[in-house]
C-alpha cells in the first residue's frame, strides 16, 4: 500500500484553530461547527437562546472543544457585546463563521416593515458588525502565508429570484454576498480572507415549511444531483476555505447546491 503523504494531509488541517460560528446551535451551523470541533479546533457557537446554545455545546463536547456563547446578533451592540466576550478568552480568532440568520415569507401585499428589518438586521447587518467588532483578533491570527478567515453562509436564493416570497431573504444574501466582495478587498491587505458558502437546499428548519407543502420530489426535481446538502458538504466546504488548502481564496461565492445555480 502506498503511503500517504503527510503534507497533503496538511493542507486540510484546521487542528489548533480557534472558530467561532454564529448560529451554531442548529442546522447548517450545528453541521459547521462539528465538523470543526471533530478536526481538532477550539469552537465557539453562539445563537439567541442560552439554553440551545449550551445544550448544543455540550453535544459537540464529546467530539472536542466547544464553548457556548448566547448572543442575538441583530444589533451592532450585540456584536460587540459578543466580540467583547471573546476577547476575554482569546487573544486570536482564526476563523469567523457567519452563518445566523433569518427568513420571512409573506405575500407581497401583506408583508410587514418588521418582518423585513428582522431579516436584514441579522442576515446583513450582523456579520458586517461582527466582522468590524472583531477585527483586533483576525488581525492578531492573520499572517501573510496563513490568513484569518472570514466565511459567511449566503444562499443560491441571493444568485437567482426563487419562487417563494422570500423578498427580505433573497434581497438580503444578494447583500452579504456583494458585502463579503467589499469586505474581501479592503482586507486583504490585513491577510483575512472573505468567502461566502451558498448553499442550496439543506434540511433545515427554514426549509421545513417549504418542504412540508410542496414535497421532497418536486423540490429536488431543479437539482442536477437530485439530492439535498447535508451536514458533511457543509462542514467540508467551511473547513477547506478554513485549511491551508483555502488560503488564496478570497471574495469567492462558493455554491453548494448540487449543480443548482448551473441551471439558473
Amino acid at each position: 500500500m502506498t503511503a500517504i503523504d503527510p503534507s497533503l494531509v496538511s493542507l486540510f488541517t484546521v487542528a489548533g484553530k480557534t472558530v467561532l460560528v454564529t448560529g451554531g446551535s442548529r442546522g447548517i451551523g450545528f453541521a459547521v461547527a462539528k465538523g470543526f470541533v471533530r478536526a481538532g479546533a477550539r469552537v465557539y457557537i453562539c445563537s439567541r437562546s442560552a439554553e440551545a446554545c449550551e445544550a448544543a455545546a455540550k453535544e459537540l463536547s464529546q467530539y472536542g472543544e466547544c464553548h457556548a456563547l448566547a448572543a442575538n446578533l441583530g444589533s451592532a451592540e450585540e456584536c460587540r457585546s459578543l466580540a467583547d466576550r471573546l476577547a476575554e478568552r482569546e487573544s486570536r480568532l482564526d476563523v469567523l463563521v457567519n452563518n445566523a440568520g433569518a427568513i420571512w415569507a409573506e405575500k407581497l401585499e401583506e408583508y410587514p416593515e418588521s418582518g423585513w428589518d428582522k431579516v436584514f438586521n441579522l442576515n446583513v447587518k450582523g456579520p458586517f458588525f461582527l466582522v468590524k467588532s472583531l477585527l483586533p483578533l483576525l488581525k492578531a491570527a492573520a499572517s501573510h502565508e496563513n490568513p484569518a478567515r472570514v466565511i459567511t453562509v449566503g444562499s443560491i436564493d441571493g444568485l437567482h429570484v426563487p419562487s417563494h416570497e422570500t423578498y427580505a431573504y433573497s434581497s438580503s444574501k444578494a447583500a452579504v454576498h456583494q458585502l463579503s466582495k467589499h469586505l474581501a478587498d479592503q482586507l486583504a491587505p490585513s491577510s483575512i480572507t472573505v468567502n461566502v458558502i451558498a448553499p442550496g437546499m439543506f434540511h433545515s428548519k427554514m426549509l421545513k415549511g417549504t418542504l412540508e407543502e410542496r414535497g421532497e420530489e418536486a423540490m429536488l426535481a431543479p437539482v442536477p444531483l437530485k439530492r439535498f446538502a447535508n451536514d458533511t458538504d457543509m462542514a467540508g466546504t467551511a473547513i477547506f476555505l478554513a485549511s491551508p488548502a483555502g488560503s488564496y481564496i478570497t471574495g469567492a461565492v462558493l455554491p453548494v447546491d448540487g449543480g443548482t445555480a448551473t441551471t439558473l
